[in-house]
């Protein structure tokens, strides 16, 4: 069941205000709004942004597949770390909005323990490199286009748009989510709460 967001402080919230946009490939299951863009293969987010407290969390997430180059990839290699979990993929527009943002979280928190993994159910190598490349991306990203990744997340989280951006706690547990573009601003906020709390 999914548990209601309870109030945060006030920099997060100043945070989130901002109405935010997200995409769902055309075909998906996103969920849209009166934005809907019509014939151009993606569907709006709201991006609403929800958190849960540690006794309340679902999981553990366990996310594993191979990234571009062809190397394994599994969530449970970083178990008593922080993951950022994100879809995206390369036409997405408000995916290459949010990119800066997610690599400079990637290196800004990597000596933190945090790490994040991008899930791409869309594109084929060539065109996931070509936007990990143009982005200087430093993290891997699952090739996902069997769905094995977000059919794992959606047995814990709803996954309604691309881009969606997902916070596990140090035991794999679902954090927090952002449905839709995410806000550097606000992911930093979200990291900070889950770092803060106590190692298990």
């Amino acid at each position: 069941m999914r548990v209601p967001a309870r109030p945060r402080a006030a920099a997060l919230a100043a945070a989130v205000v901002v109405a935010l946009a997200g995409c769902s490939a055309g075909g998906g299951t996103g969920t849209g709004s009166g934005d809907d863009v019509p014939d151009q293969g993606y569907v709006s987010g709201d991006g609403s942004v929800t958190q849960w407290e540690p006794g309340d969390r679902q999981g553990p997430v366990e996310v594993a597949g191979s990234d571009f180059a062809g190397d394994p990839v599994d969530t449970a290699d970083w178990r008593g770390d922080v993951v950022v979990l994100n879809t995206w993929y390369a036409q997405c527009p408000p995916c290459r909005e949010e990119a800066p943002d997610l690599v400079a979280v990637a290196e800004d928190y990597a000596d933190q323990g945090v790490h994040v993994l991008g899930i791409n159910g869309v594109d084929d190598a060539g065109a996931a490199e070509s936007f990990q490349d143009a982005f200087d991306v430093p993290y891997p990203s699952i090739d996902d286009r069997e769905k094995r990744a977000v059919a794992a997340l959606q047995g814990v989280v709803p996954i309604q748009a691309t881009p969606t951006t997902v916070v596990l706690d140090r035991e794999g547990h679902v954090a927090a989510r952002v449905v839709g573009l995410v806000e550097g601003s606000t992911l930093r906020a979200l990291v900070d709460e889950v770092l803060a709390e106590d190692a298990p």
